[in-house]
């Protein structure tokens, strides 16, 4: 991971506030991460699930997994699974939006009882995720292919697994949905993929001490200062790797949700490269200059290279060049020119495609993204906008039931 941030792009006298302001609000990150009640404390060590892996064994048989979730009920497992696919011998299928395409589909398509359902929601009572539930029409007394995760509190996912004697599992209250990734949300539909669980929170405190938390702090601080200046008014992810375009929806959640407050913020937009390299690029480098971009990257085992034919009479530079070279090329040559015009960019490379490296991804972001908010004063925990919309929703439902 590397910063390109000129101190041109920077508020004179500014970071030694923000410096300041850090220490203190890192104190109280590394005290809230010991809390057992507070939401940093997934991160810690002695963070205990509500569940035993057990327990889980009956599930593992499953050949076929459907998730069904809304945001970050769902879109950290869809990260794992998209960033450790070649682990993974299982057909994983995920319902998180409404799509009554999608649903027709599946049903038409697949034998039902074969397939194990994870059904998650934090309140229990996201519409969507009810909606898909009782449009797949899977729900039967006892079954044995049904798990529910969700609070332990007054609400429908709660209710339909007593109801119909289902398996379940108790979602953390102070866990929100975007952090929850590491609590049960994540771990259990990873281990029921076959993942490594204990790899994947190995490196969850990497960012706490050392070389590490400078590289924390140092972040943290100018991307404070970015937001605050007012004059940045996106994000763009530059992908150059295709593993990782699930985990940068996790990211965009985490971070639009967590900082999008008080007028502040930053709108994070996914730009898969070099596909967007011939749509996109013209304005990120010529257009307004409103735009942070962080670019990534990872080191692909498979190396493809292209052998021209003798029988092919032009003469080509791409022979006997590897697909990843190309794209490293591709991708340096962007960076020239962000540099060149004093666009601000961070560029991170994954080198290792193992759980490890996917929890220091999810762990870092989600430490920045806390860090960055109590600097500038927001709070990263909660979304009002969101749950006024959800209220909203449900009042137009009853309405419209009503008549």
């Amino acid at each position: 991971m590397k910063n390109i941030i000129k101190t041109k792009n920077l508020k004179k006298g500014l970071p030694r506030i923000l410096s300041r302001n850090f220490d203190k609000v890192f104190l109280s990150i590394k005290k809230d991460i010991k809390i057992k009640g507070k939401t940093l404390h997934v991160l810690d060590k002695k963070f205990k699930f509500n569940f035993k892996t057990k327990d889980l064994k009956n599930f593992k048989k499953f050949k076929s997994i459907a998730i069904i979730g809304m945001g970050g009920s769902i879109l950290g497992a869809e990260a794992i699974y998209n960033f450790l696919g070649s682990k993974i011998n299982k057909e994983v299928l995920f319902f998180d939006d409404l799509d009554e395409n999608k649903i027709k589909k599946f049903k038409q398509n697949k034998k039902l009882t074969k397939i194990l359902y994870l059904v998650i929601s934090k309140s229990g009572n996201t519409v969507e995720t009810l909606s898909n539930l009782f449009a797949l029409k899977i729900l039967k007394k006892n079954s044995k292919n049904i798990v529910i995760i969700s609070e332990r509190k007054n609400n429908s996912l709660l209710s339909l697994a007593q109801e119909f004697n289902l398996f379940y599992i108790e979602h953390k209250d102070y866990i929100g949905g975007r952090y929850s990734v590491l609590s049960e949300v994540g771990i259990v539909p990873a281990y029921l993929m076959g993942i490594n669980i204990s790899k994947l929170r190995l490196k969850t405190l990497d960012f706490i001490s050392g070389k590490n938390q400078k590289f924390l702090k140092d972040n943290s601080i100018k991307l404070a200062q970015l937001i605050n200046s007012n004059r940045y008014k996106n994000l763009i992810f530059l992908n150059y790797s295709s593993n990782l375009e699930k985990f940068l929806q996790w990211c965009q959640q985490l971070i639009a949700e967590s900082l999008g407050k008080k007028n502040k913020g930053l709108l994070p937009m996914i730009s898969n490269a070099p596909k967007d390299h011939h749509s996109l690029l013209q304005l990120y480098l010529d257009g307004p200059k409103d735009k942070i971009f962080y670019i990534f990257s990872s080191e692909n085992k498979f190396n493809e290279t292209l052998k021209i034919n003798r029988d092919i009479s032009i003469k080509n530079i791409l022979n006997k060049k590897k697909i990843s070279k190309i794209k490293n090329a591709q991708k340096n040559a962007v960076i020239r020119s962000l540099v060149k015009k004093n666009i601000p960019f961070r560029e991170f490379k994954i080198r290792n495609i193992n759980e490890e490296a996917l929890g220091k991804l999810f762990s870092y972001f989600i430490l920045e993204t806390v860090a960055v908010g109590k600097m500038l004063k927001i709070n990263p925990f909660d979304q009002p906008a969101v749950e006024q919309v959800k209220l909203d929703t449900k009042k137009l439902l009853i309405q419209k039931r009503r008549k």
